[in-house]
């Protein structure tokens, strides 16, 4: 019967499905039971099937960027790029690529940049080389207490790179590479912020600054300015008051030192003085009275900062060490051995060398009539004989040589040949600005007066309590 059944399904397939159709379906197999199409409609589910499992597993495993989008509907498509590293050439010497570690030296009093370098393993040779290298010989030759220089090496221990900083506005990195030097210079900005203070002296100028916080290097810059008219070794009182606004320097966020003073008022045994920095147009800046006078009068009062006079002018003094009396013809002033002495004025050295009781001593001649002359130094500065300096400059330095009981400088002025007394004798007024520049000085300086008008008030005011 099968075998019959399927030669009728081969030649007439009508017949075929009324058979099928009235035969019950359990009892046919299956292979007779699924037509061609049957089985080719069976293939196609199952590949479809397949390809949509695919799909699925496909959209799983993959990021889905579909839901971000910009406000206006545009699609967004997102890509991650990433930086392999490098592979080190062959020709590089071993570390190349390592990271350096840096080592910081803090520069002690005493210490010299060989003794740093020696104690760090760097051969003299390469500090030499260093040395050679444009713009760095001087702040490495002349290292102060304080100072830092970084070390780094890289993982070989080799010494690859040297920083230091060559001033308060450049960083200087110098990278080592066998025989090869090469200098970065990291410019570093510099803020200045200004500060307004005033303080009344009750026992000294330094104690009522710091009260006021003032540094060290503020009250020396306050009396550098006002030295012309003030003599701080002697002339100040107790109750004589000032107002300051000066400049903080700072870098990074970090305070560096005392800059610059702005503006000051100086009320001493009752008279006020006056200071301006004024700016000109080129960008210089000198420092200028209220009426715009230069406070920078032809000659110091004072050609040492800040001394003590231990010994004035007269005509009739017991010699410290002859026990003679004599005239005193000049003034002295006590120092630790060591410190600057400077130029008066403008002038040329006509002698420095040894005489007589003065020791080593420097006389200069001013011009029309007026010289002045140093006596007892230990040392003098690099001006020889014939040699012009400008004000403020560092001709010697005190000491105790010749006819000295201690370390001090004596100081003689002469007019004319005649000795004066350097405290009392008077000195031409330097001419003020021109009318053109005055207008400018007083559009530039008044904001500056009304800010010290206002802190000498409160500090009268202080005073009064």
């Amino acid at each position: 019967m099968t075998a019959d059944l399927i030669e009728r399904e081969q030649d007439n397939r009508p017949t075929t499905r009324a058979c099928a159709s009235a035969a019950p379906s359990a009892s046919i197999p299956a292979s007779i039971r699924l037509t061609p199409l049957h089985r080719w409609q069976r293939e196609h589910w199952i590949l479809a099937s397949v390809f949509a499992a695919v799909t699925v597993l496909a959209s799983l495993c993959t990021p889905r960027f579909a839901d971000a989008h910009l406000g206006n509907g545009t699609e967004v498509m997102q890509h991650l790029v990433l930086d392999l590293p490098a592979q080190p050439s062959a020709t590089l010497s071993p570390g190349f690529f390592d990271t350096p570690e840096w080592t910081t030296v803090r520069i002690e009093s005493g210490q010299t940049l060989g003794q740093i370098f020696d104690s760090q393993g760097i051969s003299a040779r390469l500090l030499h080389q260093l040395l050679d290298l444009p713009g760095a010989r001087e702040p490495l030759t002349r290292v102060r207490p304080g100072a830092e220089f970084g070390f780094a090496r890289n993982a070989a221990g080799e010494f690859v790179a040297f920083r230091f900083e060559r001033d308060e506005t450049a960083l200087v990195q110098i990278d080592i590479d066998g025989e090869s030097l090469r200098q970065r210079v990291e410019p570093r900005d510099l803020q200045r912020r200004v500060v307004m203070t005033s303080g009344v002296i009750r026992s000294s100028l330094s104690q009522a600054a710091s009260d006021a916080g003032m540094s060290a290097a503020g009250v020396l810059e306050m009396a550098k300015v006002f030295g012309y008219d003030i003599d701080f070794a002697q002339d100040l009182r107790e109750g004589d008051r000032f107002s300051v606004v000066y400049e903080d320097i700072y870098r990074d966020g970090e305070r560096l030192r005392s800059g610059e003073i702005v503006a000051a008022t100086f009320v001493n045994q009752g008279r006020t003085y006056d200071v301006f920095r004024y700016r000109f147009a080129d960008g210089r800046t000198e420092y200028f009275d209220g009426e715009g006078r230069p406070m920078k009068k032809s000659f110091l009062r004072m050609p040492i900062e800040y001394a003590r006079i231990s010994s004035r002018f007269s005509s009739a003094r017991r010699h410290p060490v002859l026990g003679r009396v004599r005239a005193h013809r000049g003034v002295d002033y006590a120092a630790g051995t060591g410190t600057p002495i400077m130029a008066a004025g403008d002038g040329k050295v006509t002698y420095a060398g040894w005489q007589n009781g003065y020791g080593r001593v420097v006389i200069v001649d001013h011009g029309q009539g007026y010289t002045t002359l140093y006596g007892h130094m230990s040392r003098f500065g690099k001006y020889k004989t014939g040699a012009r300096v400008r004000q403020g400059d560092t001709i010697g330095y005190v000491g105790m040589t010749g006819l000295a009981s201690g370390p001090h400088l004596h100081y003689e002025f002469r007019v004319a040949g005649v000795h004066r007394d350097p405290l009392t004798v008077t000195l031409p007024k330097p001419q003020p600005l021109p009318a053109s520049e005055l207008a400018r000085f007083q559009n530039q300086t008044q904001p500056m007066l009304a800010r010290l008008q206002t802190l000498d008030a409160t500090q009268r005011g202080l005073a009064v309590r």
